[in-house]
């Protein structure tokens, strides 16, 4: 009864549409996002300029605001009914959020009488399912990655991490070479061999097989599992026992982005998502990248924003055919192509499709060995599945291991029971 009433619904709306063409009627959708560089907003100006080619009856407003910002507005447009029709939607912490607020329209029957969910990749699937329904459409996708200063590795003598995920350098390898290209001189540290673990601590408590939420995400498992907690303390004693990383407060003090830090040899590892290599490409340095480095097994996580329509659009058609085009391979190439994204379509992982996007002035000599990192081994962002009140008291108390020298099992006893009241309550 249910998939007759979507195709029932289809029907309707595609009629509406022809109808509204053979008026000569121009629907006029806004689209709303934010801008994560200059380049992705050009990119997102081109894709729009073909859909409307392809679409003469849309003409589509885009309105590029600010991240922080963002579902901020979005929420306040919504109460007043005067909302965007189509819009980016955080993948994490946002769209579960959105979806239980009621105001993403389902596209559930849309999406199945057009696509499939095979033309995705797994990581993807998983992002967009809530229930068995879809309420926005993946953009592509981003990971952690390793990147490191090929310059430091020749001067050093050393060799480049390996690309190939299966023969990725174990933690004990990892943390050999990471001593050697940390640097003192004068009693002061000028040069660490890595940065940034900190920032991206579950891939690593993947990497050690332990588990952060239960297989449902209705329970944080933290303080119990004692992988976990070894792969958050090596994390750590990269930085307070072995003295290879750098504080956060080390880029504050030298007024340098973590790019810059690995571009001007102050860093010659980072942990950086994989959208960081748009910038690092560009920089006067030979940039490598890697998988992370390895506990037990390859991991990481993805993310990125998906594209949604709000339930409450007077243009459902068109405004679905935006969102089926914004997550097709002509729209996403480009930004594929100069680094920012990943691909969220299966065909862009075969041998040809790789060819059509892997810019060599952009994508470092072994980038295709890494590819598997990205398919294989990356797991949703565990934000994307859990309420944001949740992921933000996680990291909150997680802050006073990293930066307070508080006790790892105080932190995690305090910081389980929280997260496990907010998933209790949220449960109900």
């Amino acid at each position: 009864m249910e998939r007759r009433h979507g195709l029932t619904l289809i029907v309707v709306l595609l009629l509406v549409s022809v109808l509204a063409s053979a008026a000569g009627a121009k629907v006029k959708l806004q689209f709303m996002g934010w801008e994560a560089s200059p380049l992705e907003t050009q990119s997102v100006m081109q894709g729009l300029e073909l859909f409307m080619k392809q679409n003469p009856d849309v003409e589509v407003e885009y309105i590029a605001g600010r991240w922080a910002e963002h579902h901020t507005k979005l929420l306040t447009m919504m109460a007043g009914g005067a909302a965007p029709d189509v819009f980016f939607m955080g993948a994490e912490p946002f769209y579960r959020d959105f979806q239980k607020r009621g105001v993403l329209y389902d596209i559930t029957s849309l999406f199945d009488s057009e696509l499939e969910l095979d033309e995705f990749i797994p990581l993807d699937q998983e992002k967009m399912l809530i229930n068995g329904h879809i309420y926005g459409i993946s953009s592509c996708i981003v990971c952690p990655v390793l990147y490191y200063n090929k310059n430091m590795f020749d001067e050093a003598g050393l060799p480049y991490p390996p690309h190939n995920p299966d023969q990725a350098w174990t933690w004990d390898e990892f943390l050999n070479v990471a001593k050697k290209l940390t640097l003192e001189k004068g009693g002061r540290t000028t040069q660490f061999g890595a940065y940034g673990f900190e920032g991206y601590w579950w891939p690593m408590v993947w990497s050690n097989q332990g588990e952060i939420f239960t297989e449902d995400y209705s329970r944080c498992i933290l303080a119990d599992d004692a992988n976990a907690q070894e792969a958050l303390q090596k994390q750590l004693d990269l930085r307070l026992v072995h003295g290879v990383a750098p504080d956060s407060s080390y880029m504050e003090n030298i007024g340098m982005s973590a790019a810059q830090m690995l571009q001007t040899g102050r860093v010659a590892m980072l942990v950086d998502g994989s959208w960081a290599l748009q910038e690092l490409s560009q920089m006067d340095f030979p940039v490598g990248v890697a998988p992370l480095p390895v506990f037990k097994v390859p991991a990481t996580s993805g993310t990125a924003h998906l594209h949604s329509i709000w339930k409450g659009t007077k243009h459902p058609e068109p405004a679905w055919r935006l969102v089926k085009f914004l997550s097709s391979k002509e729209y996403q190439i480009d930004l594929v192509r100069s680094g920012l994204w990943m691909p969220n379509r299966t065909e862009m992982y075969s041998e040809n499709g790789i060819k059509e996007w892997l810019d060599p002035m952009v994508y470092p000599p072994g980038f295709e060995e890494v590819i598997p990192f990205f398919t294989k081994y990356a797991r949703p962002h565990p934000g994307i599945m859990v309420p944001k009140e949740a992921w933000d008291v996680l990291s909150e108390e997680l802050d006073y291991f990293w930066h307070d020298n508080q006790d790892l099992d105080q932190v995690l006893k305090r910081l389980t029971k929280r997260v496990n009241d907010i998933l209790a309550a949220e449960a109900k």
